[in-house]
């Protein structure tokens, strides 16, 4: 029986470095290009440049394989050639104040209105000052007061002349005014005018009541006379406003002349500053108060909205987007997609425990910052926030921005609150994750592919070839450089590039993981200033390897010392019936190990099945139980063919107190099966991994390397004795990127690893004998493992029947 054996050539694929044509990474260019990504490059320029609605992008990819950078790039050279977007504003609504109004404004405009508007308010109010304190104002003013003060005195006279020419008088008591009849000048007293005669005594109450009517419409005429004194007033005050305002406000217009929107604004605000100027004024403390022909004040009412603040702040511009360096569209990179970062909030003042807010209080969204331009956000902070993906969605469907709280937008809230106008939106968003993140969402939200329609797909493997070793010395040398290292040498760079193939566990492909080659880039870098070389080399690349391992190998050290003490069974000699070393690997966070994991089989007549006690103790996975049923099809196929398979089997994972899935050790639990049914022992000096199918055939596994090395490390702390090795699927040959001391080993054979394509290689490795095969009767040869199980097989069967025939038979029978 001769079987194959891996040469120490094909456990490693090492990168030559004297095929690299250079001395140190000084000598490369940078790349700028977007490495080993064909893919992926083509499908961001196709969804950058596609312009209709629905064609956002999701980026996918596993994290550190540099999306972000790519999309950046992309981004940032396509917006560079885009038209700088307009700016945004929001502006007072002076007859809905709770429903401000959004002006459009070209790139840069926007800041230059903010600004003319408050030099209008500053101006404004010195003109309004100097309005109401010249001359003129207050001569005119002077003119009404005296015309409506001399009203009131020139009727009392000649109410009073005429009250004395009918011999009366007008005298002023605490009930008000009153008139009493007078004789000889003097007022005649109440007993007197009891004296006079009845019908004259009638006559001169006849006269008092008619005098009193006269002087009851004299004051009624008061309040009309003050109601047109303030008409006129008022109308001098807008006169004078109107003279003030009118130059000021002109000037703008004339800016501004061909936004239609402006000038509706500024005709707004003048037709607001004539209504209120006074207001404004004595809400600022400016008014001066004006005497009356009574040295009385004169109040003027203030609006609500003006009071506690400074008046003339309604008429400033909140510019909510300003885009004044006109270098093209925007990209804006939000890391932190709340509700409200993206569709932008309304705060609040607190004012002697009351809440307020304005519209100058309107706070922009990344939405409005990336509008005209782009958005990327991580898909996985966006989900993470409440109602953020939802008030994206909406926003990209509707193409506007609203604003509104999420109690607004809930309908959980009924309070009157500020609703600004929306604002049309034309974005194209970029999403950056993982690849199941983006599966879930295509699957579960049916609008996600609607809004989200380009997917673009970055690899995580490229080929090794020479022209990609050549762009991943450039790419090496470009990061070196950004983040400011010393040189690398060939032999360092060529040692990361073997990095590389075991990173992406394969020889014929090359991690394309940025973010673990700059991390290892970074820590050579510091084990070689620690060495005081001025280049980096192969060594310090080594030694940042060795001591990353080492960082996270607590866990594999407990293990491994818990093995050697046998508190974990592990045999690496002898023989064993019903017994195998099976691999399995273990991840913790980013560090991935193997160890191996006891496999025992037990076996007794039955009816056919095969228990999976991790199976049945709820310890393993489905893909486990898969391949454990497998196994099961696979035995019975071929022993159990022409006769019963009448036995039955028990598997288990010994010392396994964790949770146990994939069917990797499927091989070996059916090599524990073979050796338990046949009784044939297998040897312990050798560990086992690998899937099989119904047909016997060995299939590819996960981690090969880690599961190899794990093993090996625990023969080496024993001794190795030559006789040690490992059963690897042949399928994995070209995943092999093993460790230096591996492949030293087995060079001095001390250390085996064979490949398995057929179960039959395996059971020959294990037990030193021959599988056998069958002849056209289905007879295995004798002696072989096959014949032994098989005669097994068949023993139990006829027990089986014989147990049957033996067994008495019912009484109605």
């Amino acid at each position: 029986m001769n079987h194959v054996e891996l040469e120490p050539e094909q456990l490693r694929r090492v990168c030559d470095p004297t095929q690299l044509n250079f001395r140190t990474t000084s000598d490369l260019e940078d790349i700028e290009d977007v490495v080993a990504q064909p893919r992926a490059v083509e499908a961001l320029a196709f969804g950058i440049g596609v312009e209709h609605q629905g064609y956002n992008i999701y980026a996918l990819g596993p994290p550190g394989i540099g999306k972000r950078f790519a999309v950046e790039r992309f981004l940032r050279a396509r917006a560079e050639s885009r038209d700088t977007p307009d700016d945004w504003c929001y502006v007072n609504n002076f007859q809905e104040p709770h429903k401000p109004r959004c002006i459009r404004l070209p790139g840069g405009r926007g800041v230059e209105l903010e600004r003319d508007m408050e030099q209008l308010s500053e101006d404004l109010s010195a003109a309004l000052d100097a309005a109401f304190a010249s001359d003129e104002y207050k001569t005119r003013r002077h003119v009404i007061d005296e015309e409506f003060g001399a009203r009131p005195e020139s009727k009392f006279a000649e109410l009073r002349e005429h009250a004395e020419k009918r011999g009366f008088v007008i005298l002023r008591t605490p009930v008000g005014v009153v008139f009493a009849p007078r004789r000889d000048g003097e007022v005649l007293p109440p007993e007197e005018f009891e004296k006079i005669p009845e019908g004259q005594r009638q006559e001169i109450e006849r006269d008092m009541k008619e005098l009193q009517a006269e002087f009851q419409e004299f004051v009624g005429q008061l309040p009309d006379w003050e109601r047109e004194r303030q008409r006129r007033l008022r109308q001098l005050n807008r006169e004078v406003t109107h003279n003030a305002v009118t130059r000021l406000i002109s000037e703008l217009r004339a800016k501004y002349e061909s936004f239609s929107d402006v000038l509706a604004y500024l005709d707004q605000v003048e037709r607001d500053v004539v209504d209120n100027a006074r207001a404004f004024l004595a809400a600022q403390g400016q008014a001066q108060a004006h005497a009356t022909s009574d040295n009385e004040i004169t109040e003027v009412p203030v609006p609500e909205s003006l009071k506690g603040a400074p008046a003339l702040r309604r008429y400033q511009v909140n510019v909510v987007v300003a885009n004044r360096d006109g270098k093209g569209a925007p990209v804006i990179f939000e890391d932190h997609p709340t509700y409200g970062n993206l569709v932008g909030r309304i705060e609040h003042l607190s004012q002697l425990g009351t809440l307020t807010t304005d519209f100058r209080l309107i706070r922009p969204g990344a939405l409005h910052r990336a509008n005209g331009g782009y958005l990327v956000i991580e898909a996985r902070q966006l989900l993470m926030q409440p109602f953020a993906y939802e008030g994206l969605k909406r926003a990209l469907q509707s193409r506007e921005i609203r604003i509104e709280s999420l109690g607004q937008a809930l309908s959980l809230v009924a309070t009157i609150s500020l609703e600004p106008e929306t604002i049309p939106l034309d974005v194209k968003v970029v999403l950056l994750g993982d690849r199941m993140l983006y599966y879930r969402l295509a699957a579960l939200d049916p609008e996600f592919s609607e809004l989200f329609k380009v997917a673009v797909d970055f690899d995580d493997e490229a080929e090794w070839s020479g022209p990609m070793v050549t762009t991943y010395c450039r790419t090496i040398a470009t990061m070196v450089r950004r983040e400011d290292l010393r040189p690398f040498g060939r032999d360092a760079v060529a040692r990361i590039v073997e990095e590389c193939a075991r990173m992406a566990g394969d020889q014929r492909k090359l991690s394309t993981s940025m973010s673990r080659m700059i991390d290892l880039l970074r820590e050579a870098d510091y084990f070689a200033g620690s060495a005081g070389r001025d280049v980096a080399s192969k060594d310090d690349v080594q030694r940042a390897i060795e001591a990353r391992e080492y960082r996270s190998n607590r866990v594999k050290e407990r293990l491994q010392e818990q093995t050697l003490r046998e508190v974990l069974m592990i045999d690496c000699a002898g023989t064993r019936v019903g017994q195998i070393n099976g691999l399995s690997v273990m991840q913790l966070a980013d560090y991935r190990f193997a160890r191996p994991t006891r496999i025992t089989a037990r076996v007794h007549m039955g009816k056919g099945n095969v228990v999976d006690i991790e199976r049945e103790t709820e310890l393993g996975g489905p893909i486990h139980s898969k391949g454990v049923l497998i196994l099961t099809g696979f035995l019975s196929a071929r022993y159990g063919g022409a006769k019963p398979f009448a036995l039955s089997a028990s598997l288990v994972f010994e010392q396994s107190y964790g949770g146990v899935d994939g069917d990797s050790a499927s091989s070996a639990e059916l090599y524990a099966l073979l050796s338990a049914i046949g009784d044939v022992p297998l040897r312990q000096s050798l560990a086992v991994t690998g899937s099989i199918n119904q047909h016997g055939d060995v299939q590819a596994i996960g981690g090969v390397n880690e599961k190899i090395e794990g093993f090996f490390d625990l023969c080496m702390a024993r001794g190795l004795t030559g006789t040690q090795g490992v059963l690897i699927p042949k399928a994995n040959a070209d995943h092999l990127m093993l460790r230096h001391d591996v492949i030293k080993a087995v060079d001095e054979d001390s250390f085996h690893i064979y490949p398995i394509e057929h179960v039959d290689q395996g059971i020959e490795l294990l037990t030193g004998m021959e599988a056998g095969k069958s002849d056209a009767l289905g007879n295995f040869p004798d002696g072989s493992v096959n014949a032994i199980v098989d005669a097994r097989i068949a023993a139990m069967a006829e027990n089986m029947a014989k147990i049957g025939r033996d067994r008495p038979k019912a009484d109605d029978e």
